[in-house]
């Protein structure tokens, strides 16, 4: 194969590729190669281009022991960090032994199979406590407790509380997975977001009149400016996450105030859409906490949230359903003043 046909081979690879020759020298870079390591380089020394330790003993074995080798490493970039695979792979030609390197990023895959251990611990973790708990009283109960009227009483509410808690996260976990399917799919039936928000204001009476709250809403639209294309059924569950969190969490505040207004243009969406704000005056977040608060099994206050019955994932399935009806989900908070989360969502068009 000439050098000008190799040349045409390596550039149509998006992979970064360098060919190093016998005397382990640079012969060839393609595009991507060039962009990594500069141009340039061709006829250096494979040690003062590449420089990673890990390449470098990747490519020494491979001249010891002509087989192929692998290697990985990272490169970082300011705050950002690229994982490669590193393949480097024997090449004979007409003046000896070469190497051929290719490098694929395998950064996403690296962070999809984080995310999963990540969840399944934290899956486990989850469910570990409560069922602890109820494997502990379901022990006492058939030994000291056996006889013990008011002590059988308060273990098997206790038993009955954990138990929902388990029901809840397992609830919680399948509509995050029905809401992650169907997240590319946009919805088409127009919905009257006032009507959803009153809908859900009337589910979640009595847990707000326990709690003393006031649940006010403000909606001065038109009827006609008030609908969006929308999933009803996972519009309301974003509602009942964002009513009910302010109903638990910003109880002190004596209050709720619900607005609907209308927002001409969307900086993010860069559209026109309909602005849902559930503001409360409660004991507010610490800003440290805000950017994380739509993680899953994140929480700002882990013993409080656990004590009310949260999940911590309440906020990432409003944050999935926004994002498939095209939409976006803000939060706002001041310590000592309350919060107010706010969902975004695009009145027409794409």
């Amino acid at each position: 194969m000439n050098s000008e046909l190799l040349n045409a081979v390596l550039s149509g690879v998006p992979m970064p590729l360098v060919l190093i020759g016998a005397d382990q020298s640079l012969k060839l870079l393609n595009a991507p190669a060039t962009e990594m390591f500069g141009s340039g380089m061709e006829g250096r020394h494979y040690f003062s281009v590449l420089r990673q330790p890990a390449i470098l003993d990747a490519i020494s074995r491979v001249y010891s022991s002509k087989e192929r080798q692998e290697a990985r490493y990272s490169a970082k970039d300011h705050a950002q960090e690229t994982l490669y695979r590193v393949i480097c792979a024997p090449v004979q030609n007409g003046s000896g032994l070469g190497v051929l390197v290719s490098l694929e990023d395998v950064t996403s895959f690296e962070t999809a199979g984080q995310m999963r251990r990540d969840f399944v611990a934290n899956v486990s973790h989850e469910l570990r406590t409560p069922l602890t708990a109820i494997l502990g009283f379901i022990e006492t109960l058939r030994g000291p407790a056996r006889n013990d009227v008011e002590a059988r009483d308060r273990f098997l509410e206790t038993m009955e509380r954990e138990a929902e808690r388990m029901n809840r996260l397992v609830d919680d976990l399948l509509s995050l997975s029905r809401v992650e399917t169907e997240e590319r799919v946009r919805p088409t039936q127009l919905q009257d977001l006032q009507d959803l928000v009153q809908a859900v204001c009337h589910s979640l009476r009595p847990l707000a009149e326990s709690a003393g709250v006031e649940v006010v809403i403000n909606a001065p639209l038109p009827e006609a400016q008030k609908r969006v294309q929308g999933d009803a059924d996972q519009l309301m569950q974003v509602f009942t996450n964002l009513i009910e969190n302010a109903i638990k969490y910003g109880s002190s505040g004596g209050r709720i105030e619900i607005d609907i207004v209308l927002v001409p243009r969307d900086p993010i969406m860069r559209a026109p859409g309909l602005q849902v704000d559930v503001r409360d005056f409660g004991a507010g977040i610490d800003s440290i906490h805000l950017h994380r608060l739509t993680e899953r099994f994140y929480r700002a206050d882990n013993h409080r949230s656990r004590d009310l019955g949260g999940t911590g994932l309440g906020l990432a399935i409003v944050k999935h359903i926004a994002n498939r009806h095209r939409g976006r989900l803000k939060i706002a908070s001041d310590l000592g003043k309350g919060s107010c989360f706010s969902i975004v969502l695009p009145i027409s068009g794409p």
